[in-house]
């Protein structure tokens, strides 16, 4: 039955999941909305599933179509990887690298990038620091850390080092399924101020929060904080207020199996940027320049 399933569906479907939208995913791999549609359809087709659901803003993942996701995502990594392991494969390299990187970039950016790196260097070691973005610069400005991977947006004059981004999330309200606030294609900040809004304070978030917000000349209607990414998605999908993430950490379920859906906001909000920093000037031992290389090549795919 997927005999005649297409690597080209499979990067169109990703685009669609990954940007919520079929404009904005022909938009970005330059082929028609047709295309987008059309290669959603066989694949839904094919697999006997519904893998969106059409909503009026744009598309949202059905539960299979978020399983989905994940085998297409894997493939298309996948191939990249075995395109470009003879250029990585020159050299049969061992040692450790000594990395560091904040929370929520090692959680829930990361270990599929290292796996992938694993795959093409089996002997090196990874020696992985779970640090605070503060903790993570001091360590790679000293010389203690080779790499360090974290919230590039928080970064103060991120100048003082050798850097790149690595991947831009947007930023989207969270709400329940069914909320009063999802009736709108675009709620705009101010519509969200007059609900009650979780706080995520890990990896600096109210700090980031705050920003966008008083950019703004508004305030959230702050109701809990908490540094629990878990419990913030369940006080979300229980309707105890609204939240503003990224994409990066979105899943449309709490651990309850209660539906949470994401909605693109009316006024601008800076995008969460990762990215990679290394000690500026440095000349970083084999092991770790394998690994900077590989991380700019993955991610600019």
């Amino acid at each position: 039955m997927t005999s005649d399933v297409t690597l080209r569906q499979l990067r169109y479907f990703a685009a669609a999941a990954e940007t919520g939208q079929f404009s904005m995913a022909a938009a970005s791999v330059f082929v028609s909305q047709s295309a987008i549609t059309n290669a959603v359809l066989l694949l839904e087709d094919r697999l006997g599933v519904k893998l969106f659901d059409r909503k009026p803003h744009g598309v949202a993942l059905t539960a299979e179509g978020h399983s989905f996701y994940q085998h297409a995502r894997h493939i298309l990594d996948s191939l990249q990887d075995a395109l470009r392991e003879p250029r990585f494969r020159i050299n049969d390299l061992h040692g450790a690298i000594r990395i560091a990187a904040t929370y929520s970039v090692l959680g829930y950016f990361l270990p599929p990038l290292f796996a992938r790196f694993r795959a093409n260097y089996p002997d090196i070691d990874f020696d992985l620091h779970d640090r605070g973005r503060r903790e993570v610069e001091a360590a790679v400005l000293c010389g203690e850390m080779e790499l360090g991977v974290v919230i590039l947006s928080n970064v103060v004059d991120r100048e003082r080092f050798g850097h790149h981004v690595l991947m831009r999330s947007r930023r989207q309200l969270w709400a329940a399924s069914g909320h009063p606030v999802l009736e709108q294609p675009y709620p705009s900040l101010a519509d969200i101020a007059r609900q009650p809004y979780i706080l995520l304070t890990i990896d600096e978030g109210e700090e980031s929060n705050r920003r966008y917000w008083t950019d703004n000349g508004l305030a959230p209607n702050v109701a809990f904080r908490t540094n629990g990414m878990e419990a913030l998605r369940g006080l979300v999908a229980h309707g105890f207020g609204v939240t503003i993430l990224s994409d990066m950490v979105y899943r449309p379920w709490s651990l309850e199996g209660k539906k949470i859906e994401a909605r693109p906001i009316l006024d601008a909000i800076p995008h969460l940027e990762v990215g990679l920093i290394w000690a500026k000037d440095a000349t970083l031992a084999e092991p770790a320049e394998a690994l900077r290389q590989f991380l700019i090549q993955a991610c600019g795919n």
